[in-house]
């Protein structure tokens, strides 16, 4: 039966933001939500397999796990639990439903609705000019898309690749793309870590991070930029305070201060729940949007001042020192402060907590990842810790916290529209065919070809790639001129009603779930953000008995479009798992006899040159310093710098709840985190009912988001935030990270204008401040209630 909730934006209440976080509160939530998604019996069989050796792999984020020995019974998190709890919900979307609901009606209602209908049941399909879904058997559906398949040129497919796909899938899906003759493989990472991966290639040789859990433990100071850990990594408060007992340092560079870096109440031990917790940052710096560089170009300059080297190892292992060194001595410290925000005193205290650290590990997401000078920045990281020697060696290094699950596992197993030749030289010698060597589309440039029709059929192996890219409303228009869209998911989500021609949804299987095969109980394996690899078993029975496991689709389609061509026995694979991991043995470096160490209890970890060895697989051999010029974010009067970011209810772009508590939010979500002073300059009040409107001088297109309530807060003066999908729309899809096309979703420009208004003030593109109007007349008919 499917329920009714929906966001009623006048019920928004807004509280004093909190100063702790998880604590007994977060566990009641947890407790809660999974009783009434999946009930008593059902929440115990999940939570207490729930990132255990013998149970399956959190699909919230891709923080790792301790060593077997070292975990708790109850190994989750807050919004670990709601995730389980949102796919192992008993609410189902059957046929019947859908025949309810045309594509048009469904299209009307928003994410949380749609969220809440439940698990899908059965393969739907939506044929040309119809107005619903209606089922269809698994074989006319693999039909269908093998004959669309077969009519057009390989390159004018695009396959998308969610997160929450496991090795297995993803190997098998890159293996079909390939064979079928496309590089057009964008994935989640072109969203969140592409600028962390060609920044990390480029300046270390390899594009992943180089700590391990224990690394964090021993840190003697940790800097945590751009990432919010209380809400889209809260297992990494565990191992933060595991730190902070053993002496460390921590440093937030964050323009919001954020409940789970200011303290953090362990639910697990007795000073958690009955006393005050941990306090976990010892100074916070609260940045201005697009200020990162800046920070670290100054704070590179005051240690090669003060000569606060590691000689040795800049002198062993890295090149390009001389010319970056000469680049921050000439640094200005008046651009330094007016870039961030912050005191050149602010910035030397962190600079000494540096030179006085023998180990520091730096910490990022995707505050640092969504910029236009976002590869420049994350070298820049990277510059200092070469200079003080922070790379292989034990506490120290460099962690990019991938926020999906299995994102850089995708990545490993080949799922990269510009795939290194080596591995295509692989993938060549074990089975036989000449893998294609263009390159093919990212995330950007797929929803470029089908706006321009270049293409005409999109798959998405999970995610919702409508709501999740940038530009929500050119996205839309680009995947509804496709011939065909195919989307394999658990639940319904705005993708699905944005779609193509003809349009399937494939329901497969979910993390929690048993994934039976003929040759018996099959398990899958994931990679976490540490390089860690380890098997994952569901133990509930699937939704549905109609759902397939994602690699039982991705063998129907393979086999229904190419058959047995270059000798491919997909069935086989669909059958037993082990012959894929045999495969990816072979073809993967690092993943020798993979089925045997994967399902070892821990699994293993994949190699890591820099952190093993010191030694960098770059073409002088050398970890290379790179000078990058100091680009500062051109800002017209009268408007702000926006950031989309994650409210504490929900999972990338699935909405499990209207509770944003650690920013004091309640029953709503349009709303606009904007400073004080900045509130009055643009003629505001707080509470007032604003439209968001985007500034974007390179096209005609009017980018606007309406109806947010303005809520006065602690963050930097010319910076505010917004949660995402809702302000998507704003980030221009040419408005991208330089060398890695990643769309810019934390420096968005942006005004704030009378509510109703945004329309016509978006079609004046680079409109004066004067059309903001005056102070009077701009407050809401319904005000949201400030509570204590």
């Amino acid at each position: 039966m499917s329920k009714s909730h929906h966001i009623d934006e006048s019920e928004l209440e807004v509280h004093h933001p909190k100063n702790a976080a998880a604590g007994i509160t977060g566990v009641r939530v947890a407790l809660t939500r999974s009783l009434a998604n999946m009930g008593v019996t059902r929440s115990a069989r999940t939570l207490l397999k729930l990132n255990q050796t013998d149970g399956f792999d959190c699909m919230s984020c891709a923080w790792p796990d301790p060593d077997p020995e070292n975990r708790h019974t109850a190994e989750f998190c807050e919004n670990g639990a709601k995730a389980v709890a949102d796919e192992g919900t008993r609410s189902r979307a059957t046929p019947e439903f859908f025949a309810r609901h045309s594509v048009r009606e469904l299209e009307a209602q928003d994410d949380y609705w749609l969220n809440e209908q439940g698990r899908i049941t059965h393969p739907m399909v939506k044929r040309p000019g119809a107005t619903h879904y209606q089922a269809i058997p698994w074989d006319e559906a693999f039909g269908l898309i093998a004959g669309h398949l077969q009519s057009i040129d390989p390159d004018e497919a695009v396959f998308y690749t969610s997160g929450r796909a496991s090795n297995e899938a993803a190997f098998l899906y890159q293996l079909f793309i390939r064979a079928y003759g496309t590089n057009n493989m964008p994935d989640c990472s072109n969203m969140c870590h592409e600028s962390s991966g060609t920044a990390l290639t480029e300046s270390i040789g390899i594009g992943k991070g180089s700590v391990s859990l224990r690394d964090i433990y021993d840190a003697e100071l940790i800097v945590i930029a751009g990432q919010n850990p209380g809400t889209n990594h809260p297992r990494m408060l565990s191992a933060l305070e595991i730190a902070k007992r053993r002496g460390a340092k921590i440093v937030s560079v964050n323009p919001l201060r954020e409940a789970g870096l200011v303290n953090f109440r362990n639910p697990q031990v007795p000073r958690g729940v009955v006393g005050r917790g941990t306090d976990i940052a010892d100074v916070h710096l609260p940045i201005r949007l697009n200020g990162d560089l800046a920070l670290f170009q100054g704070i590179g300059s005051l240690l090669v001042e003060w000569d606060a080297l590691d000689h040795d190892f800049v002198a062993e292992h890295t090149d390009g020192f001389e010319e970056w060194a000469e680049h921050v001595r000439a640094v200005d410290w008046p651009v330094i402060e007016s870039t961030t925000g912050l005191t050149r005193q602010q910035i030397t205290e962190v600079a000494e907590m540096i030179r006085d650290s023998n180990a520091t590990i730096y910490c990022w997401a995707m505050g640092l990842t969504q910029h236009r000078n976002s590869v420049a920045t994350i070298k820049e990281i990277v510059n200092v810790a070469l200079a003080r020697g922070d790379i292989g060696k034990r506490g120290a290094g460099l962690c990019p916290v991938r926020g999906h699950s299995n994102v850089q596992g995708d990545r490993t197993m080949g799922i990269w529209e510009r795939a290194p030749e080596h591995f295509l030289d692989s993938l060549q010698a074990e089975f036989g065919f000449d893998p294609p060597r263009e390159h093919g589309l990212d995330t950007v440039d797929a929803i470029r070809a089908f706006r321009d029709d270049k293409a005409s059929f999109f798959m998405g192996l999970g995610g919702n790639f409508v709501a999740a890219a940038p530009d929500t409303e050119v996205t839309a228009k680009a995947l509804k001129k496709a011939a065909m869209t195919v989307q394999v998911a658990t639940k319904i989500n705005r993708s699905m009603l944005e779609c193509g021609e003809t349009a399937l949804i494939l329901p497969t299987m979910g993390r929690t779930e048993k994934n039976m095969s003929g040759s018996g109980e099959q398990f899958i394996t994931v990679e976490d953000s540490m390089s860690a690899v380890h098997a994952s078993r569901g133990v509930l029975e699937p939704a549905s008995p109609y759902l397939r496991s994602e690699v039982a689709i991705i063998a129907g389609i393979a086999e229904a479009t190419i058959g047995k061509r270059h000798g491919i026995d997909w069935a086989a694979m669909a059958e037993d798992y082990d012959i894929i991991r045999d495969h990816i043995s072979r073809v993967v470096a690092g993943c020798e006899d993979y089925s045997r160490k994967a399902d070892r209890p821990g699994g293993f970890v994949l190699p890591h040159p820099p952190r093993d060895s010191r030694t960098f697989e770059t073409k002088t051999g050398k970890a290379h310093f790179v000078a990058s010029p100091l680009e500062v974010l051109q800002v017209p009067d009268g408007h702000l710098v926006l950031q989309t970011l994650r409210s504490h209810d929900q999972f990338n772009t699935v909405i499990y709840g209207l509770s944003d508590r650690y920013r004091g939010i309640e029953d709503g979500r349009r709303v606009v985190f904007v400073h004080p002073d900045d509130i009055v300059t643009q003629g505001f009040h707080d509470g007032d009912l604003v439209d968001i409107v985007a500034h974007w001088e390179d096209d005609d297109v009017k980018r606007v988001a309406e109806g947010f309530r303005i809520v006065a807060y602690d963050t930097p003066r010319g910076s505010s935030a917004a949660y995402y999908p809702e302000t998507n729309p704003l980030v221009p899809l040419d408005s991208t990270a330089t060398g890695s096309n990643q769309p810019s979703s934390k420096s968005v420009i942006v005004r704030l204008v009378p509510a109703g208004t945004g329309q016509e003030a978006g079609a004046e593109q680079g409109a004066s401040q004067d059309s903001v109007g005056s102070d009077e007349g701009h407050k809401s008919d319904r005000q949201p209630r400030h509570l204590s």
